[in-house]
């Protein structure tokens, strides 16, 4: 291997090709091979391929990462690619990020995101079982294994370069991608993106198709990304409707809301949950699971919704006007159980004790100091919502250190032909 392992490889210096036996899936999208030792996380493959693969980056002395440019010897899992921009016909630097697993067979996919939790859950949280990856059923049927794992993402993100281009970015890059379709988005939110426009202002545009069929797009205005101006948009979820900002946060998969809210309602333990207890529905967003709890328990359930931005913890005070015992507060979260372990009285603590918390943090998890914080207010239940099963097991680990233990977990493919998965786990209380 030739040039400074410390630093990116030069552009001015011809690209170094390896031939790699790929071995096993990384957390990322990425897979594991070795190069004379040395790890190399590769992209576009997957385990029991050997291919050849053009390196992108040494900076780190534990590993390197590559890309695939040719496959010697296809695994019998490999499949074309759902999407023609992401495949492996195109040179690496060319390719549309956000469909990392989309030359893999889908039932595969699922196999291999088992295999990360699996992998982060033993290393991590000390727990030998890991769920099984479930298909999101529809009508009876997996509706997504029907499509491919296509047509399912309600919302897109895409960006405009300097010169005009529209598309996604290339992974792992901020160069954007001219795209001429978009098959992981359904059909309506594909007509809607300005794909091919050009003399756009450089910026966001975010394209969002509601549940009831509403289509949004917001672009730059002449003050570029900070004068966009998002609608509020409202989602159907059975038989509650929720108000957003169209660019807000919501789940992407057209199924995913109804999906979290069963499997909220499931994950409660009833014989735990205390409708008059202190409940909290942490990373409340819009209010969708704080909906589901009160859906499962009553009207009169008591439970309070934290989320940082004003105007989404506006939506969901109305969202939730109907459940007597429901409030919103807009605060970071850490701020929020920082003031409520200082200030709580011997009583609110009693009720903290009794209360379930529903927690649907970010992908980079809830972190060492909400995690402490909660299990210092010992709530009887922990529901926890995970977009990042590396994060989540992270948690675990720290929890069940601090006197949890995981009661249940399920696992859904809401991101077909991506690495993403979503979990749900209930934690409680030892002894």
């Amino acid at each position: 291997m030739g040039g400074d392992s410390k630093g990116q490889a030069s552009e001015a210096a011809a690209p170094v090709e390896l031939e790699l036996e790929v071995t096993g899936v990384a957390h990322g999208g990425v897979f594991v091979a070795r190069h004379e030792g040395r790890v190399v996380f590769v992209s576009d493959t997957l385990p029991g391929e050997r291919v050849l693969a053009r390196v992108s980056d040494t900076r780190h002395d534990r590993f390197w990462r590559a890309e695939t440019v040719r496959v010697l010897e296809p695994s019998e899992h490999r499949r074309p690619h759902v999407w023609q921009a992401s495949s492996i016909e195109r040179d690496p630097a060319d390719r549309a990020g956000g469909a990392e697993f989309g030359h893999i067979e889908l039932g595969h996919q699922r196999e291999l995101k088992h295999q990360v939790i699996a992998d982060a859950f033993t290393r991590m949280a000390g727990v030998a079982e890991a769920p099984e990856v479930e298909g999101i059923q529809e009508s009876g049927k997996r509706a997504d294994d029907e499509r491919d794992g296509t047509r399912w993402r309600t919302r897109v993100r895409l960006h405009v370069d300097e010169e005009g281009n529209v598309g996604p970015y290339a992974a792992r890059s901020h160069r954007v991608i001219p795209v001429a379709d978009l098959p992981l988005a359904t059909e309506a939110v594909e007509r809607a993106a300005p794909l091919g426009e050009t003399q756009m202002r450089e910026g966001i545009i975010d394209i969002a198709v509601t549940s009831e069929g509403f289509v949004s797009v917001t672009r730059p205005d002449a003050a570029g990304d900070i004068g966009r101006r998002p609608q509020v948009v409202h989602e159907r979820v059975g038989d509650r409707r929720f108000a957003l900002e169209s660019t807000g946060f919501w789940q992407v998969h057209r199924k995913a809301p109804e999906v979290l809210t069963r499997a909220v309602q499931d994950a409660v333990d009833d014989s735990l949950f205390d409708p008059r207890a202190f409940n909290l529905d942490l990373y409340g967003g819009v209010g969708l699971l704080a909906a589901a709890v009160g859906d499962r328990f009553g009207p009169t359930t008591r439970i309070t919704s934290v989320e940082s931005d004003e105007r989404t913890t506006d939506h969901a005070a109305a969202n939730l006007a109907e459940w007597i015992g429901a409030q919103t507060v807009t605060a970071r979260v850490e701020d929020y159980l920082r003031d409520l372990t200082a200030r709580s009285s011997a009583g609110e603590r009693s009720r903290l004790r009794a209360g379930t918390v529903v927690l649907d943090p970010p992908r980079s998890g809830a972190g060492r100091e909400v995690v402490d914080m909660l299990a210092g207010l010992a709530p009887a239940q922990l529901v926890y919502v995970a977009c990042d099963p590396v994060a989540l097991a992270r948690d675990l680990g720290w929890l069940r250190d601090r006197g949890y233990e995981l009661r249940s977990v399920r696992a859904f493919d809401l991101f077909p032909n991506t690495h993403h998965v979503e979990a749900v786990a209930t934690l409680t209380r030892a002894g």
